[in-house]
């Protein structure tokens, strides 16, 4: 009875270790889809016309500072 109750323990332990790693992965999927969609929002949100000019008058103004 012994054998028969730690071969069941031990189906179950790679059971859940392979299910386990399933989900890690669809995390990191959607970590990515995440990070992509964010990048792309901030892509447009800093090629926008008005953030445009803002950034290049900071960068000018950084430029033209005399040290």
């Amino acid at each position: 009875m012994n054998k028969a109750v730690k071969a069941v323990r031990a189906r179950m332990r790679a059971f859940v270790a392979r299910r386990d790693a399933g989900m890690v992965t669809s995390e990191y999927a959607m970590g990515i889809i995440a990070a992509v969609a964010f990048a792309v929002v901030l892509y447009k949100v800093v090629t926008s016309g008005q953030v445009s000019a803002e950034l290049q008058a900071i960068v000018k103004k950084a430029l033209d500072a005399r040290m």
